[in-house]
Formats: C-alpha cells, structure tokens, sequence
C-alpha cells in the first residue's frame, strides 16, 4: 500500500480546528528539538499565535522538559502575560521575548528559540552566517543579528529590541545567546531554527579545517529564492512530523 504524503498545508472549517492543528504541531516540535539535543535546562521556548485571539499564543509551561510536553500541557498566554488557560507557570524570558516578536511581526504565527550547542557558540562570534552550503543559503540576505547581551531576557524592552533587529527576517542571531527563528506556522519557525543550527555547525566544522569558499551572490541569492521561502520551509517539516508522529504519539493527548 502507497502511503499518501500532503504536499500542502492544511485547511480548516473553524479556528478550533486550527487551534487544535496548531497545538499539535507545537507539541511535536518540542518533542523533536528535545530529540535533537537542543534543550538545556530550563532555557528555551517556542510559541504559537491563537488563531482566534491573535494576541494570545500557546507556549511550554515552565520547568517542563521538552520530552515530555504533550498537548494538553501547553499554556495559553494573554499580551499582558497573564495565563488565560493552563495549570502551569510560564517562563518570563519566553514573555519578553515572543509577545514582542508576534507584536512587531503580524505575519509570524510561531517563534522558536533554545540554547542550541551550535548556535549559541556561532552566536558567540557576533557574525552572521556565510553562504557556504546550499542548505545556510535559505538564510541568505534574511538573518540578522543582535549584536549585544545584557543578561537574560525578562523585560519587555529588551524584548523590543530583539524584535527590531529581526526586522522583516525569518531569523536573528543573538549574541553570545542562541538563534531565534519565526515563520507562518510552527511547522516552518521550526524547521528554520533546526536547518539554522545545522548550517552553524557545519560552518564551524568548515572553519575549524580551513577558509571555506563561498557560493557566488548571483547563486547564493539564487538558492535562497528555491529554498527559503514560507512553503519549503512548510514542506521541509513535514518528514519530521510524521517521523515524531510514529515514534512517540503520546504527545498528541
């Protein structure tokens, strides 16, 4: 039997529906950066926009390992931080940080962000990515960078500022921090953060052996056109989301 895979996103009849779409889809993503090694204590955090109350999102309850979100443990929070629906508390740095990226970007229906090994070390270094494999070009002229660190995140100006240096990209590198990724559904923020800190680590793999050559700006920019849009960002997620929903579909209760 030949298994059907969607090439497109999905539609839906109501915004429960979606809702519920989009909870799913934040819990699997929590499922996978735990399964790729991208948490660390209690740091981190990926949010998604209710489709209803556009200035609500749905995020991981504080001091909850990504291993073991499942759905229904995730928090709803309101644009003044408070917990509309939820039995959790809620990380203040993920406040700062994602109420004022889904307020400055209308567009961006999910953000993620965690203490990657790769990225925070690339963050380090205070520079933007280089277009040395097809893969790093998705980001190519749309990343930036934040280039300062004042301690963790709780106030909502810094968050401000984060937001800001993002500006209309699909990502920004925090200084001596991580990578913070956003896109039009969680499958697509997730899927840039996981394919960013891949292309930090093998920059650094690159330059720990040698100068590494880049692709022509004329193709750099080409490949960014064929690989770094909403829907291939969409689409590269969805291999992941059928893995995860096979090997641990406890997280969809």
């Amino acid at each position: 039997m030949t298994k059907t895979i969607s090439l497109q996103p999905a539609t839906f009849n109501t915004m429960e529906e979606e809702r519920d779409h989009r909870k799913e889809r934040l819990a699997a993503s929590f499922r996978l950066f735990s399964k790729f090694g991208f948490d660390e204590g209690i740091a981190g955090h990926i949010t998604v926009r209710d489709p209803k109350y556009t200035d609500h999102f749905w995020v991981n309850p504080f001091g909850m390992h990504f291993s073991q979100i499942s759905v229904s443990d995730l928090i709803l929070v309101n644009h003044k931080g408070d917990i509309v629906e939820g039995e959790h508390s809620v990380n203040g740095a993920a406040f700062a940080i994602h109420s004022e990226i889904h307020k400055a970007r209308p567009d961006a229906i999910a953000a993620a962000h965690a203490h990657s090994v790769y990225g925070k070390t690339w963050s380090s270094l205070g520079r933007l990515l280089d277009p040395i494999t097809q893969d790093a070009c998705q980001f190519y002229n749309d990343h930036a960078l934040f280039d300062d660190f004042t301690g963790v995140v709780y106030a909502s100006e810094e968050g401000k500022r984060i937001a800001k240096a993002l500006g209309q990209f699909k990502a920004v590198i925090l200084r001596n921090h991580g990578l913070l990724t956003v896109g039009q559904s969680v499958d697509s923020a997730a899927w840039w953060f996981i394919t960013m800190e891949r292309s930090c680590q093998a920059q650094i793999m690159a330059e720990s052996v040698g100068k590494p050559i880049f692709i022509e700006e004329e193709y750099a920019k080409l490949t960014a056109e064929q690989t770094g849009t909403e829907y291939e960002g969409w689409l590269s997620f969805q291999p992941l989301w059928e893995r995860i929903r096979k090997e641990q579909p406890d997280f969809l209760k």
